[in-house]
């Protein structure tokens, strides 16, 4: 049998085009059914497959780490929680590939879910967020990155965990604060991706050096910027060998521990969506959902 390994897209770059999507459990639903469709027939080369708790209460498992994404409440904006049962982030080099993706995952998970938020996403400019400033600078390399996204040994091993948020950004007003501002709000140059030494201490970067937590907070990120209607930001998907790690660093870009200083990014964008979810390995090509009882 094949070593349980980390899904491929945890731990390399998505194509060009995505699609995030979430599911809820469908009324008088059997899910097992549709799990062990996903179990038999998900290709892993498709994209991410991540399970939420309402899920695994369902079907009467429960995951050690696995827990429902907490609300909180930063100044001025409310960090919300929007769990589901079953998230994917399905990616392909073309919009008509991701479609194609999408009918096939379609027919594994109906009538026994209801897909309830599908967001298109897509890389910009080689992987900057749409105001321009460079995504995911401090992501660890290599072996680094495994150790901080994927379980290393345990029953868990090889999985991984996600905290998925919707960020919208109110371009508008960025685009109206000088530049100097914009890269204090960010806490680099946006010209040359350089850390600003001495950067306010409400700067993104100040909010969440990943060095600076205790333990470190190391986390490896796969965000995608969405432009929907009028709409438009970062679909942030963050991966980590435990929701302890995103947790702590999201409640201090609220300003909910230590000197109470809230993350600049609550300036011009909001959260509008937050789900956990726990990411099985995969063996050969498919997810194994083992742990659920598939």
């Amino acid at each position: 049998m094949p070593v349980p390994t980390a899904q491929p897209y945890i731990l390399a770059k998505p194509f060009q085009c995505g699609l995030s999507l979430s599911f809820a459990l469908a009324p008088l639903c059997e899910p097992d059914k549709a799990l062990k469709r996903l179990a038999r027939d998900f290709d892993a080369s498709w994209g991410t497959l991540a399970i939420g708790e309402p899920l695994t209460r369902k079907v009467g498992r429960s995951l050690p780490g696995l827990r429902t994404f907490p609300a909180m409440s930063a100044p001025g904006a409310g960090v919300p929680s929007t769990q589901q049962s079953l998230w994917m982030m399905l990616t392909a080099p073309s919009p008509g590939a991701v479609f194609d993706i999408l009918q096939r995952v379609n027919l594994l998970v109906m009538p026994h879910f209801m897909q309830v938020d599908s967001m298109p996403t897509f890389i910009y400019d080689t992987g900057r967020d749409l105001t321009g400033f460079e995504d995911g600078t401090e992501n660890p390399k290599g072996r680094k990155a495994a150790a901080a996204a994927v379980v290393a040994d345990g029953p868990l091993a090889g999985s991984s965990f996600v905290a998925v948020q919707r960020w919208v950004h109110d371009l508008a007003h960025f685009g109206r604060m000088t530049p100097a501002r914009r890269d204090a709000v960010i806490g680099r140059r946006q010209g040359t991706n350089e850390e600003i030494p001495h950067a306010p201490r409400s700067s993104h970067v100040k909010r969440s050096t990943q060095e600076d937590f205790d333990p470190p907070a190391f986390m490896v990120r796969r965000s995608m910027p969405f432009v929907f209607g009028s709409q438009m930001g970062l679909e942030f998907i963050s991966y980590v060998a435990t929701l302890d790690t995103f947790e702590v660093m999201m409640r201090r870009m609220a300003g909910l521990d230590e000197d109470g200083i809230s993350d600049a990014l609550f300036t011009f964008s909001r959260p509008v969506t937050g789900g956990y979810y726990w990411c099985p390995p995969v063996r050969g090509g498919r997810p194994d959902l083992s742990l659920l009882g598939v």
